[in-house]
């Protein structure tokens, strides 16, 4: 399905994540190499043979809130009222309204690894950020429970990003109540994104705000298309929520609605109604892909990684090669591989990597065998 895809294609393409770097292989952006599902090539070939480039009309916005609705109740029995749900540009735009209008005091409490925007937009808006480191546990990554307790014991917004970008946990119910716990007992908000939701191999996604009244309560939950049918650059995302919040974000959310792509609105409307087949044939080759990493990197001296549960993300621990390298990413891209520099995800992790797999397998091989080849090259 996806034989004809190259690196020599995929530049000529010219998306940022192969043109930033040109020489090497881009696995630095989190977005994937497998194009669009044909029902998204068809809005855009649609729209553009109707000559209607216009604003975006009122009815294709109230159909995009029903589909959302749709989709969220057939795929995670998450029971979504149409009109509780808003639309934005993309999940940083929900997180900078949602800084903005709807939790205009506090720090933000973000658990590190965490991805990389959700670091430094808090200090762009004025805000304190509250970095909470997390740890591996058997075999897992898992929150740091009191950390998050003492980091919100004034109140604030906890970042919740499930899946979990950039170390691919899937939560778990016990995992999402113990935080709705802590956030109800410090009066604290839940920003909630759940972009990767459709990526999921190991276990199942359960979005925070479908767990009690409760949590629905305090959450603002942001989603998206863009990863799960590989659609960033068509500018179109969802704000869901409940209660009092509908009534503060309802002006300011009609006024950024206004400059929402129609054509991102209506590919979003058809992926969330299409029959799936492409997401899995997609989901397929990722499982494939998410094991590959994992048996690769794990036999590279200096290099391990935990298998992904959920998401087209590696997070990689380089810290056996501090010794010997400066900069793990400097020596990979010198190498021809492109990663994202762990340091940007959080305090104390220099020596780490993440690595975007969300690719084919002939590209996976290659970038996997220069990075074995550029550790070999220590010796």
């Amino acid at each position: 399905m996806f034989d004809s895809i190259t690196p020599e294609t995929l530049r000529a393409a010219g998306s940022v994540k192969w043109t930033a770097f040109p020489d090497t292989i881009g696995m630095f952006v989190a977005e994937m190499d497998f194009g669009v599902p044909p029902v998204v090539s068809e809005c855009l070939r649609a729209r553009a043979d109707s000559g209607a480039m216009g604003y975006l009309p009122t009815h294709v916005a109230e159909d995009l809130r029903e589909a959302t609705a749709e989709y969220m109740a057939s795929s995670f029995g998450w029971a979504v009222e149409p009109s509780s749900v808003y639309l934005f540009p993309d999940v940083l735009a929900v997180l900078r309204e949602t800084l903005r209008r709807l939790v205009p005091e506090g720090p933000i409490v973000v658990p590190t690894p965490a991805y990389m925007p959700f670091l430094t937009l808090p200090a762009e808006e004025g805000r304190d950020l509250i970095e909470v480191p997390s740890r591996v546990e058997g075999g897992r990554w898992v929150l740091d429970y009191d950390g998050i307790d003492r980091a919100l014991s004034g109140g604030g917004l906890f970042v919740l990003c499930n899946p979990w970008n950039p170390v691919g946990r899937v939560l778990e119910r016990d995992e999402l109540t113990a935080i709705e716990e802590i956030v109800a007992r410090n009066g604290a908000t839940v920003f909630s994104d759940e972009i990767h939701a459709p990526h999921v191999f190991d276990g199942t996604h359960i979005p925070y705000a479908s767990l009690s009244d409760r949590a629905a309560r305090h959450t603002i939950t942001a989603t998206s298309t863009s990863k799960g049918w590989n659609t960033p650059g068509l500018k179109c995302a969802q704000m869901i929520v409940e209660g009092p919040f509908r009534e503060a974000i309802a002006a300011p959310a009609g006024l950024v609605e206004r400059q929402i792509n129609t054509i991102g609105v209506e590919a979003a409307t058809a992926v969330y109604r299409d029959s799936g087949d492409w997401l899995q044939a997609v989901k397929a080759e990722l499982d494939q892909r998410r094991r590959r990493v994992t048996d690769v990197i794990n036999t590279i001296p200096g290099l391990s990684t935990v298998t992904p549960e959920g998401t087209y993300i590696a997070w990689i621990d380089a810290s056996d090669l501090a010794d010997r390298v400066e900069s793990p990413v400097r020596l990979f891209r010198d190498h021809g591989v492109s990663l994202t520099d762990g340091a940007q995800c959080g305090e104390g992790y220099e020596n780490h990597l993440r690595l975007i797999f969300g690719t084919t397998g002939p590209i996976l091989e290659e970038a996997l065998a220069r990075m074995a080849a550029a550790v070999a090259g220590l010796d």
